[in-house]
């Protein structure tokens, strides 16, 4: 009998809790499509900008492409890896590195994505539509991260620094006569 009283207590006490507790919304989840559409669109440069591209390989241009086949498809793992593939092959690649950045946010790697784009601003990419993708995709991530730590969609004043950095890779094409 002490037992049942017991037991009953318990589970009315459990269920008055569950009853009384306030229902939290979850923090609105992390769009990484929207995220590397922002990162692309920073990377768009007018024609007064000065933008060198250096050639590749066909191999490595292949994989590019099939990486980019594959991520329209919504494959971001298998893209991911072709973009890995191309790597092995021109590792210092800043452009590779960036574009394997953006698939990292597909896949919600937010460390390997910032990662990725720090080794591409370090090996020297610091101006141009590159740069600015490079800034663009350090500001998701701590924008991602904000909204992971506090439910709000809004950048904080902690990325104020990449932004300003993002901003700084603009850089006017030397006139022409």
């Amino acid at each position: 009998m002490m037992r049942a009283l017991l037991a009953t207590t318990v589970l009315a006490g459990v269920l008055a809790g569950c009853a009384s507790a306030p229902s939290a919304e979850p923090p609105p989840r992390f769009d990484a499509v929207a995220a590397v559409a922002a990162i692309r669109a920073a990377g768009t440069s007018g024609d007064a900008e000065l933008v060198v591209k250096p050639l590749g390989s066909n191999e490595v241009e292949d994989l590019r492409e099939q990486a980019t086949r594959l991520q329209a498809q919504g494959r971001h793992e298998d893209a991911a890896s072709a973009l890995d593939q191309a790597l092995a092959i021109s590792p210092g690649d800043p452009t590779l590195l960036q574009e394997r950045a953006e698939a990292a946010l597909l896949l919600h790697d937010l460390e390997g994505a910032e990662r990725l784009a720090r080794e591409a601003i370090a090996i020297g990419t610091e101006v141009g539509p590159q740069c600015r993708r490079h800034w663009e995709t350090i500001v998701q991530v701590l924008a991602a991260r904000t909204q992971a730590a506090t439910g709000v969609a809004t950048p904080s004043p902690a990325d104020a620094d990449a932004r300003r950095q993002r901003d700084a890779c603009t850089v006017a094409a030397p006139p022409r006569y």
